[in-house]
This record gives C-alpha cells, structure tokens and sequence, in this order.
C-alpha cells in the first residue's frame, strides 16, 4: 500500500490545510515534532532553498550540518518527487 493511501497520512496533510496564521502553524509543528525533528526539517528546508539558488553541496553541507547523503536526497526529491518543494519555492 502507498504511503499516502494510508488514511492516517491523508489527514495528516488535510490538517495542514486548516491552519490559518503562521502562529497557528508555528504551533502545531512545535507541537507535533519533537525539538530534534524541527531542526532537522528547517535545515531541510534551508537546503532546498539553497540549492535552489544553484549553491554546491559542499556550501550546503558546510552551512546546514547535513549530511551529503541527505542533500544529495533533497537534490533529488526536488527533481523526481512529488513537486511540493517546487511549490512552496515557488510561492516564496
């Protein structure tokens, strides 16, 4: 079954759609996620946006604290993923 079929999943990313502030969300994350799993998220996110602006990995890495692997993931997601990175760049 894809992950996505999961009906647990598919609420999950129906709750996003109900936050209204960026309050709202700030706190349903810090709720959600543990401490670890926020930094971890923000610097995946700060490594789509950098590679994005077209910076190597080896500035990435250097500047995040992520691993190569998990750029090269990014890298990757944001080529053959779903587009959701793309999206929210896009509407940066």
């Amino acid at each position: 079954m894809s992950l996505w079929r999961k009906k647990e999943l598919q609420e999950l990313a129906r709750v996003f759609l109900l936050l209204e502030t960026e309050e709202e969300s700030r706190a349903f994350l810090r709720d959600i996620l543990t401490e670890t799993e926020l930094v971890e998220l923000s610097k995946r996110w700060r490594a789509a946006r950098m590679l994005d602006e077209g910076k190597p990995y080896t500035t990435i890495v250097r500047d995040t604290g992520l691993s190569s692997t998990t750029v090269a993931r990014i890298s990757k997601w944001m080529q053959e993923g779903e587009g959701g990175y793309r999206i929210l760049l896009d509407r940066l």
